[in-house]
């Protein structure tokens, strides 16, 4: 009786490991790492030390087997190991002395790498190579990855070092130069999804599309974990892999759940957005796992609103969202609906109470169209300035006889002079933070007012140099700059296009206001 239970022990295999790849042609979504391994196999350019680098669970440690497979095969080295030699079938089982698999994480010492290079003196038992294959090997410590550079440089003709990694930017660029660098990618949704389908087929299981594909959006990739997910979601399935088991088992929110919610929040309905978050609460839904679908419900409206309909990214049938909730929601409030999300994904952490800020979520999202963007506040600015007449930051009259041209030869009124040169006409320029001489330099509040005098093409109160009694611009004065500092400007044609220098004062009020000047009666605003 015993030793039937331990029959039946070890003829079970998890998904993973009885899928796992044998040649280069089973190894999914590596289309660029498959086509180089097998054309230096067969050109016999084979390297001394390779590295594979990229996510978990896509096929590093796979693919170091197989090129150790290839490499050691009777019928090799070959692009297609045979399988069914005495190397194959060791390798394979991993009793091959030839091959030896090092874990990089408790191997990290310059010890184990001097071990390494003691063993690297004696040839192959059986095999064409002697292979190491060391898992993480970022792990290794400085002191062991420098005792591993000059092996890894000029090992023995017979030795060939294949490392693996899930982080690059740890190992040494000395290392990286020395091997042969090969970068793993993610694994698409859909070839994951037809992967498990054959596992179905195989295993007699039936199981929804949407099913599938929520085992393969949930894996990010990894093949690795969708064969660990598969195999959690079987268990339960009894023969049939269902949407809505699995969102019974695993505690998850179901569509429906989430349209009604969103329909809530569409129209404005705080109290019932409360009374949903209760009841999925009280299912024995967590918070985390709430936020996520609920921010991959938004993510999904969002998709469609900008015309993806692809069943693989949005999780679902575009039929089976709420067409109430697109219609009444643009791309500009979904897309503020996610930030609240993710935002609230990361404050639970260190939240009083993760609930408070879920229902603060959801209290925004009721009033989410009634939020106005940026944008829309921009062009209602500008359309706003448009019709007061505001233009460029400067106020120009509402209503009014247009001005009329000047006369040839004579100055136009509506703008203020700008100096265009500065000459000391015997005199030397005040020093740096000085002040003007007294008398000639106007308060900011008259600067001001002589400057909308002049927008308002008043040229009284805007007298031209000549006119002045001292012979100084009022920009000049506003400056603090004497009549001598300054070069009188041409009476002729119109205004220079560089602006006049003007105190930081005048600068920094022009600024706040955007250049519109309001002009004031008092005369108790001076400061």
């Amino acid at each position: 009786m015993a030793k039937e239970a331990e029959e039946t022990v070890v003829k079970y295999e998890v998904t993973a490991v009885r899928r796992r790849p044998r040649t280069f042609d089973e190894l999914a979504g590596q289309e660029f790492v498959v086509s180089t391994l097998k054309n230096s196999l067969e050109s016999g350019q084979i390297a001394h030390a390779y590295l594979f680098s990229g996510p978990r669970g896509c096929g590093k440690t796979s693919a170091a087997r197989i090129l150790a497979r290839s490499l050691n095969c009777e019928k090799g080295p070959a692009a297609i190991p045979c399988g069914e030699c005495a190397n194959c079938l060791e390798i394979r089982a991993g009793t091959s002395m030839d091959v030896i698999e090092i874990d990089g994480a408790s191997n990290t010492s310059v010890n184990d790498v001097r071990q390494i290079k003691d063993e690297i003196l004696f040839p192959p038992a059986a095999g064409r190579y002697k292979v190491y294959i060391i898992d993480e090997v970022h792990m290794l410590s400085t002191s062991a990855f420098n005792a591993l550079l000059k092996t890894i440089e000029e090992p023995p003709p017979y030795i060939i070092f294949i490392f693996a990694t899930t982080e690059l930017h740890k190992v040494p660029a000395t290392i990286k130069s020395r091997c042969q660098q090969f970068n793993f990618r993610l694994i698409p949704v859909e070839t994951i999804r037809n992967i498990l389908q054959n596992v179905c087929a195989e295993m007699n299981i039936e199981a929804e599309n949407e099913a599938l594909f929520w085992i393969a959006r949930e894996s990010t990739g990894s093949l690795r974990d969708a064969f660990t997910l598969f195999d959690q979601v079987v268990s339960f399935s009894e023969g049939h892999i269902r949407s809505e088991l699995i969102v019974k088992k695993l505690g998850l929110l179901d569509l429906e759940q989430l349209n009604a919610l969103a329909e809530a929040c569409a129209d404005n309905n705080t109290a019932l957005g409360f009374s949903l978050i209760d009841d999925i609460l009280g299912s024995g839904a967590a918070i985390e796992q709430f936020i996520i679908d609920l921010a991959g419900y938004y993510r999904s409206l969002l998709l469609l609103k900008n015309g993806i309909s692809r069943e693989s990214l949005l999780g679902y049938s575009p039929g089976r969202f709420s067409s109430r909730v697109l219609e009444k929601l643009d791309p500009i409030r979904l897309e503020r609906a996610l930030e609240l999300l993710l935002a609230c994904y990361r404050d639970i952490r260190y939240s009083v109470s993760p609930r408070f800020e879920l229902e603060t979520v959801i209290s925004k999202l009721s009033w989410l169209d009634q939020w106005v963007p940026s944008t829309e506040l921009r062009a209602a600015v500008e359309g706003a300035r448009e019709a007061l007449g505001l233009k460029d930051g400067i106020a120009r009259p509402l209503a009014g006889p247009e001005p009329q041209p000047n006369p040839p030869g004579e100055g136009s009124p509506l703008a203020p002079r700008v100096p265009v040169s500065y000459n000391t006409a015997g005199q030397d320029a005040p020093a740096a933070g000085g002040s003007a001489p007294a008398g000639n330099s106007p308060s900011l509040s008259e600067g001001f007012k002589n400057y909308i005098a002049a927008r308002e093409g008043n040229p009284k109160a805007a007298a031209s140099p000549a006119e002045s009694d001292d012979d100084v611009p009022f920009w000049s004065r506003l400056s603090g700059a004497s009549a001598q500092q300054t070069q009188v400007f041409p009476s002729q044609g119109p205004p220079q296009a560089e602006q006049p220098d003007i105190p930081p004062q005048a600068k920094r009020v022009l600024d706040i206001f955007g250049g519109t000047i309001i002009a004031g009666n008092g005369a108790d605003h001076e400061h």
